[in-house]
C-alpha cells in the first residue's frame, strides 16, 4: 500500500503551471516536524516535495502562501531525470491527492493584503513546523 498523509506548513509560496492540454500542475515544499526533540533540544524538520494536478492544484495555487498550514495526503512517488552534464537526479516527492486548508480564513475585508494570524503550538495536537529550515 501506497498512501501518505503530512501536516506541516509551506516554506515558500506555491509553483503553479498551466500545460498546454490545460491541465494545471502545482508544486510546494512543506516542513513537518519530527515528535522528538535532538540532543540540543532542538525540534527538527523535515522538507518534503509535494505535487498537486488538477482541482486540488488550482486550489493550493489560488489559497495557499509561505506558512500556510496544509494537510497533504496521497502517495509517495520517486522519478529521475539527467541533467545536461550528464549526472542522474532522482526526486522522490509526495503525489498529492486532497490537500487541506487548516489555517483559519479572514473576513474578505481582512483578506484585501493577504496575511496569516500567528497561531501557537498550543492549538494543535502536533508540534507546528516553522516555515524556514533550520540547517538548510
Amino acid at each position: 500500500m501506497n498512501q501518505v498523509g503530512l501536516v506541516g506548513r509551506l516554506t515558500k509560496d506555491p509553483s503553479s503551471r498551466t500545460l498546454s492540454e490545460g491541465r494545471v500542475h502545482t508544486t510546494f515544499i512543506v516542513a513537518v516536524s519530527r515528535n522528538y526533540k535532538n540532543q540540543k533540544g532542538e525540534i527538527e524538520s523535515d522538507f518534503v516535495l509535494c505535487s498537486t494536478w488538477g482541482r486540488p492544484a488550482v486550489n493550493v495555487a489560488k489559497f495557499c502562501v509561505k506558512r500556510s498550514l496544509v494537510a497533504i495526503s496521497g502517495r509517495l512517488q520517486s522519478r529521475h531525470y539527467d541533467r545536461e552534464d550528464g549526472t542522474r537526479v532522482y526526486v522522490t516527492e509526495i503525489l498529492g491527492d486532497q490537500v487541506r486548508f487548516l489555517d483559519r480564513r479572514k473576513s474578505q475585508e481582512e483578506a484585501a493584503p493577504l496575511q496569516k494570524e500567528p497561531q501557537s503550538e498550543a492549538d494543535f495536537d502536533f508540534p507546528v513546523p516553522d516555515a524556514e529550515p533550520v540547517n538548510a
